[in-house]
């Protein structure tokens, strides 16, 4: 993405927040911002695909790739008090 293109979807940004964006602004934006998200993450794992770690005997791995598809599950997480009379107060 050209610098020009960050510009201007900085400007739009900014035209949005005061006077608003007509439709075909608005779907330039929208696509800038696809445009931007895609190089964002092409360029992120091009940097951890480089990466590698040390290990205890001297060698380096490549990190491993983790499943990222979403799951069905929803994630839930209970937060409790570390002291039962902290929670009473």
């Amino acid at each position: 993405m050209v610098k020009g293109d960050i510009e201007r979807i900085n400007e739009l940004s900014r035209k949005q927040r005061g006077e608003g964006l007509t439709a075909v602004e608005a779907a330039e934006q929208q696509a800038l911002r696809r445009q931007y998200i895609e190089e964002f993450r092409r360029s992120m794992i091009a940097t951890l695909d480089s990466v590698r770690v040390e290990q205890a005997d001297g060698s380096y791995i490549p990190l491993d790739r983790k499943d990222t598809s979403p799951t069905d599950e929803p994630r839930v997480m209970v937060v409790e008090p570390l002291d039962a009379e902290a929670g009473k107060a």
